[in-house]
């Protein structure tokens, strides 16, 4: 069963919306998404008080939610369009993933940690979310389903993983942090028509790791 989404939840959320267009979040979608998604589902009830704060929280596995700011930007960057193909590197909490589902994404997700897929998988489906569900090794990206329109890579990686360019759709974005273990830079990768990759840096981020064959071991 779903907690509730009151009438101060709803409050709450309208407050960091405010926020987050402070901060430079101007895409009416992103922003539509994240008034309408309850970010307390994907938290322990004894830390809903926390859930409409711009901040990461711990969800146990030593992963995190991500900052609603973070998810944000990281979502207007890949510039999603309605029925894009995406695929998702770290499925986490769910929380990024029901931002994509919301704004009318086909979203292939991956999560490296079982326990993580399981709790994820289960609450998004509750929700009524219909995304594609994986475990497994998300720097290898997922093959049986490319190519994609947009792929976003929600951990810190110390280098992009070519399977994860290989796989993306001429004219196709990639969002990715890449950086040591303590700081990442956001890059956003395009594929033109003919292939050529292009790279642009969108300042530091602080990530967990990307674990995985291409990833940190």
């Amino acid at each position: 069963m779903l907690p509730e989404d009151t009438y101060k939840h709803k409050g709450l959320r309208k407050k960091l919306i405010e926020k987050l267009i402070e901060k430079g979040i101007q895409q009416k979608e992103v922003l539509k998404a994240m008034l309408k998604v309850p970010r307390h589902f994907f938290m322990d009830s004894a830390f809903t008080e926390h859930a409409y704060e711009d901040k990461a929280f711990g969800i146990g596995e030593g992963q995190t939610i991500s900052q609603p700011f973070t998810v944000a930007f990281q979502t207007q960057l890949l510039k999603i369009k309605q029925n894009d193909k995406i695929l998702e590197i770290g499925t986490g909490s769910g929380y990024q993933s029901s931002i994509l589902l919301e704004m009318g994404a086909k979203l292939y997700t991956i999560e490296y940690n079982r326990n993580l897929y399981q709790r994820a998988k289960k609450l998004l489906l509750n929700m009524g979310y219909n995304g594609h569900f994986y475990c497994g090794d998300g720097t290898k990206g997922l093959a049986a389903a490319a190519p994609y329109d947009k792929i976003l890579v929600t951990a810190g990686a110390p280098n992009i993983p070519e399977a994860l360019i290989s796989q993306l759709k001429p004219d196709g974005r990639l969002v990715i942090p890449v950086g040591n273990l303590k700081t990442q830079k956001m890059l956003l990768i395009s594929k033109k028509e003919n292939g050529e990759i292009e790279e642009k840096e969108f300042g530091n981020f602080s990530f967990v790791k990307l674990l995985g064959e291409s990833g940190w071991k």
